[in-house]
């Protein structure tokens, strides 16, 4: 399924006609749920057709707007899950629950580090092109999931990023800045560690491909791995054992943490 598609079909089709359901019954037209919710009409509109999914604040305050007993709120979880691709909706949500989380980059800034620009402009050069509205809500998804930054207890987060993806100017000069910025404040923060693997190493450990290590809170292991449209939930120990021996010489062939950022604010300094 394509993402127009899945923005258009299932779960959010489906919150969309509850929602308008709910709002003819209390004899409310779109106009005032928007005003009520802080919402354009035309938004409204459009969370109705299924066709933009609706931000948790706007299911709450519609539920207690609409006098609709939970009914609405029941589809809270499933509509955050509608947001991702579904390719990404299952890995989305062990990372949004993880205790440690360990990434591997090759062709752009992780998106736990984008900004808002840098990641409209690599939704905006996805091809086959992507409506402007599943644009917005990719970009909105994706900065949402940085949120876990800030969860307490904090996990365990740190990356591994190619030397490459930083001299890759996605968005433009001025967009690239901003995120060398964003990389340099996420990493400095205590609970999250960046390093880089630079182009010239004459060893790498893992030429295969990015990958995630997830850890839940349960002790569980997994992998995540994605190619294209289409990804993959590794849950046996041999695999898991071995993207993390993957990843633990990739720290050790990379730059340090400290060497990491020192480097990212030479870039900015170019740039």
């Amino acid at each position: 399924m394509s993402d127009e598609q899945a923005m258009g079909t299932g779960v959010p089709q489906l919150f969309g006609r509850q929602l308008k359901r709910l709002r003819t019954w209390s004899g409310m037209g779109r106009a005032e749920l928007g005003a009520r919710t802080g919402y354009s009409e035309s938004t409204i509109a459009s969370y109705e057709q299924g066709r933009r999914i609706p931000p948790r604040n706007f299911i709450v305050q519609s539920d207690e707007v609409l006098d609709a007993h939970g009914v609405l709120l029941e589809m809270v979880d499933e509509m955050e899950r509608a947001q991702y691709p579904p390719f990404f909706q299952d890995a989305a949500k062990l990372e949004k629950e993880a205790v440690a989380l360990h990434l591997f980059a090759v062709q752009a800034v992780p998106g736990l580090l984008q900004t808002g620009e840098y990641a409209r402009a690599v939704f905006t050069m996805r091809r086959p092109l992507l409506d402007e509205e599943v644009v917005d809500q990719r970009v909105t998804a994706r900065l949402a999931r940085q949120a876990i930054f800030s969860r307490k207890p904090a996990p365990i987060i740190s990356f591994v990023m190619e030397e490459m993806i930083l001299h890759r100017r996605l968005g433009g000069k001025a967009v690239m800045r901003g995120q060398l910025e964003q990389i340099l404040l996420a990493g400095q923060q205590r609970n999250v560690e960046i390093q880089v693997m630079p182009n010239h190493r004459e060893e790498h450990a893992a030429l295969a491909g990015p990958f995630t290590l997830i850890e839940t809170e349960e002790g569980r292991r997994i992998a995540y791995a994605e190619v294209h449209a289409y990804s993959r939930l590794f849950s046996d120990r041999r695999t898991v054992r071995e993207l993390e021996e993957q990843y633990g010489l990739l720290r050790a062939q990379a730059l340090t943490p400290r060497e990491s950022l020192a480097y990212v604010e030479k870039l900015l300094g170019e740039t």
